[in-house]
């Protein structure tokens, strides 16, 4: 089995060599950059961040592309806000996706990932058939630059998410596994998910997190090895599946705290890859 590279999540700011040097300051020459921001395209900052991972020898698997509006993170407003799920943001947020979509294949990043939303469980819902839609509408920019689409895991079902991938159709779309979500939302055990929608795996979240205690809030992320994924389940079936990428660790935190969970999760990760 090959061994998996580990990465780290950054954001894309207008200063892109500092996050690319933390990134190699870890020890580590993978990466995803993110930001909600689409001002954030432009060809000054596509430029740096291309001359800085060369500089560093890091290697960008994803632009993580987020959207304008509202996105509120809980069971009640979260179906109303996140992703091209509510209508009146839809379009709005497709410009913004398809924005980052010619960013990425301008400075060669391979693909761009985002949270698609709650995505309806019920085919015949209206909104189903009104995000499939919104979402071809980004694929196809992506199509055209020649780059990949990935959904992150979360708020949908592993069902719902193969049967939008299905509808959808091409070979650029795929699925960014972010191992935490699925558990985070209720919605699944990342392992047994896989045997869903393994085969569409692109990328991967190296995250953990506990099951939600209440009806209203998401679980709680905690750092590697805290939570209840099982990373050497997932990371064995991911390797039987053919995946031969990174895990991306993801700690949703700010300050020495998440640099200490960081480097703890490097250290958990390595005799798992």
């Amino acid at each position: 089995m090959s061994k998996l590279e580990i990465g780290v999540l950054v954001p894309l700011t207008d200063s892109p060599a500092d996050e690319i040097r933390k990134v190699a300051d870890f020890g580590l020459h993978s990466c995803q950059v993110c930001t909600w921001d689409p001002a954030m395209y432009t060809d000054a900052i596509g430029q740096a961040l291309t001359e800085a991972a060369g500089q560093h020898g890091v290697n960008i698997t994803t632009l993580w592309a987020g959207y304008p509006g509202p996105c509120v993170w809980n069971f009640i407003d979260g179906p109303k806000t996140i992703g091209l799920v509510p209508p009146e943001y839809r379009a709005m947020r497709v410009e913004a996706l398809q924005q980052a979509a010619r960013f990425a294949a301008k400075f060669s990043l391979p693909a761009i990932t985002t949270h698609a939303g709650f995505i309806p469980e019920n085919p015949n819902d209206p909104d189903f058939a009104g995000t499939v839609d919104a979402l071809r509408q980004v694929v196809d920019v992506c199509g055209e630059g020649r780059i990949d689409f990935c959904f992150e895991t979360g708020q949908e079902t592993p069902v719902t998410l193969l049967r939008t991938i299905e509808r959808l159709g091409g070979d650029n779309v795929g699925i960014n596994l972010d191992t935490a979500n699925l558990i985070l939302y209720g919605k699944a055990n990342p392992a047994d998910a896989l045997d869903v929608f393994g085969r569409y795996v692109r990328d991967v979240h190296a995250k953990d997190g506990l099951y939600p205690t209440g009806g209203d809030e998401l679980g709680e992320q905690v750092p590697l090895g805290q939570g209840k994924v099982d990373f050497p389940l997932v990371i064995s079936k991911l390797k039987a599946l053919g995946y031969s990428g990174t895990l991306t660790i993801e700690r949703e935190i700010s300050g020495p705290q998440q640099i200490a969970d960081i480097q703890a999760a490097v250290e958990f990760l390595r005799p798992l890859c």
